[in-house]
């Protein structure tokens, strides 16, 4: 299985940052890939300066035929599309999206490694993911996300809520 996040914490032409993520996700389907399961959506502070706006993060796992270097171009072309732009690392922007883990594999180039370097430390990965994963397993450090998420500071699992509100997923 392919894992997926997708964040925003700025509003945009196409409305809060709910609707960037719904957004996201059309663009994501008008790709033809398929969404197989969708997490809840997670509002979470901006790290590393918690004084930017707040995250919202949703998990997908997703089945696609794509390699990961070309999955990772069509995610690109979606985040310039809906105005992402060239930022400073860790700044606010209307849409980010990463590849957590494409069907276990160990992948490392100059564009992109595979698991995601930082999934095993990131509470907006880690809790989204286990509510559609619950038995991953990081495929390099071969263990338990319920493990990993045990292992998080007090602090990042309580700097995390998941909301009420969600995304349908049209296909």
């Amino acid at each position: 299985m392919i894992f997926i996040n997708i964040g925003s914490n700025l509003n945009s032409i196409y409305g809060k940052r709910i609707d960037n993520i719904k957004k996201a996700i059309e663009l994501i389907n008008y790709e033809k890939i398929e969404i197989i399961k969708k997490s809840s959506i997670y509002e979470t502070t901006s790290y590393p300066n918690n004084k930017n706006p707040k995250f919202l993060n949703i998990c997908l796992s997703i089945k696609s035929s794509y390699s990961p270097l070309i999955l990772l171009k069509i995610f690109k072309k979606i985040e310039k599309k809906m105005l992402r732009g060239q930022s400073i690392k860790n700044a606010p922007r209307i849409c980010d999206i990463d590849i957590i883990d494409y069907n276990n594999k160990v992948f490392n180039t100059q564009k992109l490694s595979l698991p995601h370097p930082r999934a095993h430390s990131r509470n907006f990965v880690l809790l989204p993911l286990s509510e559609i994963s619950p038995n991953w397993k990081h495929p390099i450090l071969n263990i338990k996300i319920d493990f990993l998420i045990n292992k998080l500071s007090v602090k990042l699992r309580n700097e995390i809520t998941r909301l009420r509100e969600s995304v349908t997923i049209n296909q």
